[in-house]
């Protein structure tokens, strides 16, 4: 499975371009095998490092490590989600098993930061669920009141206030959440492979061709050599289906995103001079939105499906009319041609917005499909996958287990019509707020 992403990621190019790229070119043994080089497979992978000193660790990733999903996200850690189907007083358990992980995932990622030093642009400013429409003031409010029953600090915020923190006079009703954090998230997964510890061995632009299990061993075939190896740990993500793992449990969703150049002083001032602050959409398929620390304007406001794997030139720049639509719809003060980087990325969907963290077999262990929060939840599943792994268990593992566990999905052609049909809906509801 070749993976091409283009090369228009705004977060990735900030970062200087990396050198030490190895790809695989001979037959390896070893004991432990990591297929996915993000977010969960580094995490994974330095956690096996600590525990097992003595063993011979591989990861390998199709592309180059860390520059799939982990990079090309808008660079929100989430305690909380709204349109994830938990909204009502009926689902407040299962609501508070998934905030539960998300409270985790933090940790795990905050941990990491202060033990390794990490510049990530680390900002503790919340986060809006925002809509432009005031009749969305009523799942404010069934929102804003589920979250104070499980003791998340909130408030409803109305459009003068918003006008003063966003900058626009686009948004009229907002729950504003104070425990999300915004970084860079390009800067957070470099920093991962940077601190890989010397035990471990990463391959890069080495795809995954096949996998078999014989004999209580897995053989694995690449383009140029094979690996076997005692276990293997699937950290995909997207990709989960396309390795066999979890057939039917997860797909992938393709997002567009375009990030302007830096907001001249003039323009700054003109919307406010406001500090940074991240904006997701009260109503499903409605635009997410970042206002950066070093005034740019991230916005990502498509959603399909479409081949994973890669997206033509032409497909994406007929998505930035859309990224231009809403950015202009929001700040139309600014000039034609600010956009400065566009790019495709894969989110990981359940049908029922859980995900997958199990032994599929003796020796096989898979963990992925966030649902648009794999920062946080990604980097505390790949570390606990580990422990799992290495017959481990924690205090994390029984909290991951709890939830509930994503559903079984039906064939193709239906499972692709049932989607298309979702999103066209959510599309047509949200229109205004792309």
């Amino acid at each position: 499975m070749t993976v091409i992403n283009d090369n228009g990621c705004g977060w990735l190019n900030q970062l200087p371009k990396r050198t030490n790229i190895k790809s695989l070119k001979k037959d390896i043994i070893c004991d432990y095998l990591i297929v996915g080089a993000g977010y969960t497979g580094l995490s994974a992978a330095r956690t096996l490092s600590e525990i097992h000193k003595n063993k011979k660790i591989v990861i390998v990733d199709a592309q180059i490590a860390g520059e799939g999903g982990s990079s090309r996200n808008s660079g929100y850690l989430v305690d909380t989600t709204l349109n994830d189907g938990f909204t009502s007083n009926k689902d407040l358990k299962n609501y508070n098993k998934k905030v539960k992980i998300y409270e985790e995932g933090i940790k795990t990622v905050k941990k990491f930061v202060k033990e390794y030093q990490v510049d990530c642009d680390w900002n503790n400013s919340g986060k809006y669920f925002a809509s432009s429409r005031i009749e969305d003031e009523k799942k404010a409010k069934l929102f804003s009141t589920l979250l104070s029953q499980l003791n998340f600090k909130n408030k409803i915020v109305y459009e003068d206030e918003l006008k003063n923190k966003l900058g626009t006079k686009f948004y009229k009703i907002s729950i504003y959440t104070e425990g999300g954090i915004l970084l860079n998230p390009a800067k957070l997964v470099r920093a991962m492979i940077d601190t890989l510890p010397k035990n471990i061995d990463l391959f890069e632009n080495s795809p995954l061709i096949k996998w078999k299990k014989l004999n209580q061993k897995i053989y694995c075939e690449f383009e140029e050599s094979n690996i076997t190896t005692d276990k293997i740990i699937f950290c995909t993500n997207g990709f989960l289906s396309s390795n066999n793992i979890k057939h039917r449990y997860s797909f992938p969703i393709t997002l567009t995103a375009s990030m302007t150049r830096a907001l001249s002083d003039s323009e700054y001032e003109f919307l406010g001079s406001p500090k940074e602050w991240g904006v997701l959409p009260i109503r499903p398929m409605g635009a997410t939105i970042r206002f950066t620390k070093d005034r740019k304007i991230l916005i990502r406001n498509t959603a399909e499906i479409t081949n994973p794997k890669f997206m033509s030139k032409s497909k994406l720049l007929s998505r930035v009319k859309f990224h231009e639509m809403g950015l202009y719809k929001r700040f139309p003060s600014l000039p034609k041609g600010i956009i400065e980087s566009s790019w495709s990325g894969i989110v990981c969907r359940s049908g029922n917005g859980s995900q997958i963290f199990e032994k599929i077999d003796n020796n096989v262990y898979a963990a992925g499909c966030y649902n648009g929060s794999g920062i946080g939840v990604g980097s505390l599943f790949g570390e606990q996958i580990a422990l799992m792994a290495s017959d481990q268990n924690s205090r994390e593992i029984a909290i991951i287990q709890e939830r509930i566990k994503p559903n079984w999905l039906p064939p193709q052609p239906f499972l692709n019509f049932g989607i298309n049909l979702r999103l066209l809906y959510e599309r047509m509801k949200a229109r205004s707020e792309i």
